[in-house]
């Protein structure tokens, strides 16, 4: 179903609107600077020099607010999961699309990176999100269900694992840095048992 999901994803891509992000109706705004969009760019050369193929958009845009230098389109590429440049934190809006016939072995290509903050499944069938979300599913920090990767949700620890970090940010985590753990037992037995329930006879 990659082709058909393909030319579906591409029509979504061309109903979005670039410009201002304080104007109402508008989807995506500027990147944080021109450098941005320089790394975009050498990032997709990369991309294709290393066999991958773009599919839609990526261009640097002119005139008008564009001319700011730090807008561009949302790019969606076919890549495949051993390309080095997939393995790269672009920080750009580029969609790497990614062939595979399996859940087990699209949760290897996702493991496989060195960063770990956020994942996502979507998917109807229990089964398949149960094991994205096990032990041996995504090893990112936040791993989500039929919603986005954005992590943003003000109720939920934000943080990621390997080269993403340990920690958590928020969430139920928060109060964790304020305070210290402590094991206390109170005892008004009058009594000092023993531990576990042993019972201790002399004589």
């Amino acid at each position: 179903m990659f082709d058909s999901f393909c030319a579906s994803l591409v029509r979504s891509y061309r109903e979005i609107r670039i410009g201002d992000p304080l104007d109402a109706g508008v989807h995506m705004g500027p990147l944080i600077d021109a450098e941005a969009v320089d790394t975009m760019q050498v990032a997709l050369k990369q991309l294709r020099d290393q066999g991958g193929k773009i599919i839609y958009g990526g261009q640097a845009l002119s005139g008008g607010i564009f001319d700011t230098g730090t807008y561009v389109t949302p790019c969606i590429a076919e890549a495949r999961a051993d390309m080095p440049i997939v393995h790269e934190e672009t920080f750009a809006p580029i969609l790497y699309l990614i062939r595979f016939r399996t859940q087990e072995e699209a949760l290897a290509h996702l493991n496989s990176v060195s960063q770990g903050l956020s994942s996502a499944i979507f998917t109807n069938n229990l089964l398949e999100a149960e094991s994205f979300l096990n032990s041996s599913g995504s090893d990112c920090g936040i791993a989500n269900v039929n919603t986005s990767t954005s992590g943003a949700e003000i109720g939920g620890a934000f943080g990621g694992e390997k080269d993403t970090g340990g920690g958590r940010e928020a969430g139920s985590d928060a109060w964790k840095a304020y305070m210290r753990r402590q094991t206390v037992t109170v005892n008004w037995s009058g009594k000092l048992p023993l531990a576990q329930g042993i019972e201790l006879k002399l004589g």
